[in-house]
């Protein structure tokens, strides 16, 4: 029954999402906000159900919590006025933002710091331990628009000299997880997602150091953003980002792996576009 209601509630997400388009409004009686659907849906939205009760605290408004089939689902749907807040990955923040009129104001902090890497990994019975052991193999991405699960691993692989389609062959999971439990699996000899992510799966025995090895790390990029449309009443929006900035509840950060949230601007978020520009990946 539980399985029923949760399958019914991300159907309820997704129609809603998918509406036809309507006058967004400057200080709605709901807030839509959207997180990442970098894991299973109804696992994220159980896991965030805190998040969703501290902020109709904090706001005074009623929250609905969405989970878009993908990433570009989630950015068609802010640009067309159905969200009013969004996660994002930063580079799924940039291809919105050359959409929407939106405005990034935190971001989570994770020991001190509002950066965070990428990993590649590698199957350990194929013998890929090093970047050069990935030409002439499958390697996994996750979203076509994830930053660390797709953005910055190719970069990687195309500074130490391999192309996709060419030395070796992508292949495009959507989610994070299901990359590393891929490479685990064999499915894929080698791919690349989210350290904190990576980190977590290991953390719950979903992966094995004895089937998966780290190739390498990436440098530190800035951390996903929360965004918001840039019509909203500015009260609301001041409310909103103090609700952020603020927030020290342990049941709401986990989710996020997170200690808090930073403030962030747009400027950001140059770095990315630089590489996203550098690999071709400009919005459509």
């Amino acid at each position: 029954m539980k399985t029923l209601i949760s399958l019914l509630s991300f159907l309820f997400l997704a129609v809603s999402v998918s509406a036809p388009l309507q006058a967004a409004e400057a200080d709605p009686d709901t807030l839509r906000v959207a997180l990442l659907p970098d894991e299973d849906a109804a696992t994220i939205i159980k896991q965030n159900q805190a998040l969703k009760d501290y902020l109709e605290e904090t706001t005074g408004k009623n929250v609905e919590l969405v989970v878009t089939t993908d990433y570009s689902s989630m950015i068609e749907a802010m640009r067309f006025g159905r969200l009013e807040l969004a996660y994002f990955g930063p580079l799924s923040y940039t291809l919105a933002k050359s959409k929407s009129d939106i405005e990034p104001f935190a971001a989570r902090l994770t020991d001190g710091s509002a950066t965070y890497r990428s990993v590649l990994i590698g199957n350990v019975e194929a013998g890929v331990k090093t970047l050069e052991d990935v030409k002439g193999k499958d390697v996994a991405y996750g979203d076509t628009a994830s930053t660390s699960s797709h953005l910055i691993p190719k970069s990687i692989l195309r500074d130490a000299g391999l192309k996709e389609n060419s030395d070796y062959s992508e292949h495009f999971l959507g989610a994070h997880d299901a990359v590393a439990v891929a490479v685990q699996n064999g499915k894929a000899q080698a791919g690349g997602l989210s350290e904190p992510i990576f980190k977590s799966l290991m953390d719950r025995g979903i992966i094995s150091e004895d089937k998966v090895t780290v190739l390498t790390y990436s440098d530190p990029f800035p951390q996903y953003p929360w965004a918001m449309r840039s019509d909203l009443n500015p009260d609301l929006k001041e409310t909103i980002k103090n609700a952020f900035l603020n927030l020290k509840d342990d049941s709401v950060l986990k989710p996020f792996k997170a200690e808090g949230f930073a403030p962030m601007t747009d400027a950001d978020y140059d770095v990315v576009r630089k590489l996203q520009k550098s690999l071709g990946l400009g919005a459509s």
